[in-house]
């Protein structure tokens, strides 16, 4: 069957959905048609309808890059202005306006680089959700920081005059000199955890660690931080409960209980005029759906007076920072003033640094098997890694406040819309640095109503603690010793730092900076529930496959007769862009993030006689 260029959509789409007996168009790489397939026949043979090393028509990637790219939009806002609020800057647009740009900007840069230089899977890179913990400490910790620019009243009894004295002290401090001195703060502290975070994956640190640390432990130290994401959410929702239960609930009507039902959306092409495919836009875009009919709400809410007095939830604020916000605006290194260096919150970083590391692993995985493709061999990982350190110290340049990240939401979609190619993830970073480049773009999405925006994170972190809690079908449930380490590693995570909030002074050894690195490392529920678990998981007795570690360690050399159930054969995807000449010198065995030439050339043989074997007899 041959489709036109219109039909060509939909014979796509049609497949996407599962449609029985549709036909399927196989693409070659110049374009020309090969041969037509039934939609069993290609989801039998590897679950997708484009593969890793595809390359779908222009229009095809087009949609499905923009699909991927408005999936996570929401949590770039959300985790933007977690880090305006922890530096003083919620009450600013412009400043909100800049950093949600060059969040985009960086979102962007890192999908690119990941993808083309990285592990080279399909994955999106965005705004690490691991920095909400140290970036909430800094709000509960140190709540009267953002009083410096602020006038102080001292009252004074007068012994003479026998009368109180007000003295009312001025600020030496403007708003915008505050804000900067905080950001400065936060970059040359992530600058420095990018670093850190570059030379885990360059020297091939990640599979040491890899030795130690498993399910058991990263399990509930990431878990801590899906507890601690709740402080934001209640924050942004409880502004207006109504809308943001109702955001909420209409995310989880779309995106679970109408899963199964395919959306009926009329279309027209020349060979079969008029006509109505179904497809799942309303689970794709459950969230965004939900949060477009959230802010609609809040304005007839608005228009009908419902929201006096409460401009957190109207519509008609804030539309003076659109029209003030260029159209186009450029970030660069330096934007909000040259970096500086707190030891508290480096540590906090460098804790969420270690965790983010461990994150991306296991969504690497997660990723390589949704792909139906072998696991990342060492050198991928450790490149994946590096990649990611490299672009969290361009961040912290920027002044982004926070790392970038693998999204295991987006791996999940490639799961659901069966399109795993990396030529939609390439766009999909484009789109994200064209997002990052157009000011108007940002000052829009400031404007969110924070209930709205509250809806949509119950849903999101809840779906995040989901994810994580999945980890456990690597462990050894029915072991007393993995049960006592979860539930003894959460509740030490949730007790310490609850004391260091509840008794400022609790902490006193004669040295406020001492006490300050200290109220910060015990006050990060991530410090204290990752090193237990640690400790714990690698003193008491246990096999490697009770605590899960097998399951997540990958093999340099896949076992006899495994290289046939992968889609791609080989591990060769994960192959740097190189040229052949300079990735066959014998020079590269001891770089951790490339391949060993000879290893490869074992593989590649070995693969060879096994299709060979496979052949039937002549």
């Amino acid at each position: 069957m041959e489709c036109d260029n219109d039909f060509e959509i939909i014979c796509e789409m049609e497949n996407h959905v599962g449609e029985e007996g549709m036909k399927m168009v196989n693409h070659t790489e110049n374009g020309h048609v090969d041969d037509t397939v039934t939609v069993e026949e290609k989801e039998c043979e590897d679950g997708l309808i484009y593969k890793v090393t595809d390359n779908p028509p222009m229009h095809l990637t087009i949609l499905f890059a923009f699909q991927q790219a408005l999936l996570s939009l929401a949590n770039q806002l959300a985790l933007s202005l977690m880090v305006a609020e922890a530096v003083c800057g919620d009450k600013n647009p412009e400043f909100k306006t800049k950093l949600l740009s060059t969040t985009l900007l960086m979102d962007g840069i890192t999908t690119l680089a990941m993808v083309l230089f990285g592990v080279r899977l399909p994955l999106f890179q965005g705004a690490a959700f691991e920095y909400v913990v140290p970036l909430l400490a800094l709000q509960t910790l140190y709540p009267d920081r953002c009083d410096a620019g602020k006038p102080t009243v001292t009252t004074m009894f007068n012994e003479t005059t026998g009368m109180n004295l007000t003295i009312v002290t001025n600020a030496t401090v403007d708003e915008w000199e505050l804000i900067m001195s905080h950001v400065q703060y936060l970059q040359g502290s992530l600058m420095t955890a990018g670093f850190i975070h570059f030379l885990i994956g360059a020297t091939g640190f990640v599979g040491l660690i890899l030795n130690f640390v498993g399910p058991v432990t990263i399990v509930p130290t990431i878990l801590l931080i899906g507890i601690y994401m709740q402080r934001a959410a209640v924050k942004f929702v409880s502004v207006h409960w109504g809308i943001g239960l109702l955001t909420a609930g209409l995310s989880v009507i779309f995106s679970l209980y109408l899963a199964r039902w395919k959306l009926p959306i009329p279309m027209w092409t020349k060979k079969r005029g008029c006509h109505v495919m179904r497809y799942p836009l309303h689970q794709v875009f459950a969230i965004l759906i939900a949060m477009l009919i959230g802010w609609g709400v809040s304005g007839i809410f608005t228009a009908c007076g419902l929201l006096e007095g409460n401009d957190l939830a109207r519509t008609d604020i804030g539309h003076e920072a659109i029209a003030d916000a260029n159209w186009f605006y450029f970030p660069y290194p330096g934007q909000f003033g040259p970096p500086d260096f707190s030891v508290s919150v480096f540590v906090g970083f460098l804790i969420a640094t270690m965790i983010s590391v461990l994150d991306s692993i296991g969504d690497y995985y997660a990723c390589a098997k949704t792909c139906n493709v072998p696991p990342p061999p060492n050198h991928a990982t450790n490149r994946g890694i590096a990649i990611e350190g490299l672009c969290t110290f361009f961040s912290g340049i920027m002044g982004c406040g926070h790392a970038t990240s693998t999204y295991g939401g987006n791996v999940g979609a490639v799961g659901i819309t069966k399109v795993g190619s990396r030529q939609v993830f390439v766009l999909c970073g484009i789109i994200y640095i064209a997002f990052g480049l157009v000011g108007k773009f940002s000052a829009v999405f400031i404007t969110i109503p924070h209930p709205v925006l509250g809806g949509a994170l119950i849903v999101m972190f809840g779906m995040f603690i989901g994810v994580v809690l999945s980890n456990l079908q690597y462990v050894n449930l029915t072991s007393t010793r993995n049960l006592a380490i979860i539930g003894l590693s959460v509740i030490m995570g949730l007790a310490v730092p609850y004391w260091v909030e509840k008794t400022p002074d609790g902490i006193q050894t004669g040295n406020e900076n001492a006490d300050r690195i200290l109220r910060t490392l015990l006050g990060n529920a991530n410090l204290t529930g990752a090193l237990l678990a640690c400790f714990m998981d690698n003193t008491l007795p246990g096999t490697k496959e009770e605590r899960g570690i097998t399951a997540w360690q990958s093999s340099e050399t896949p076992e006899e007769g495994q290289s046939s159930v992968y889609t791609q054969g080989d591990i060769s995807l994960y192959d740097p862009l190189l040229p052949e000449r300079v990735k066959n010198l014998s020079i590269m065995k001891y770089i951790p993030f490339l391949p060993n030439p000879k290893l490869k050339q074992t593989k590649r043989d070995s693969f060879m006689s096994e299709e060979m074997h496979s052949l039937p007899a002549l």
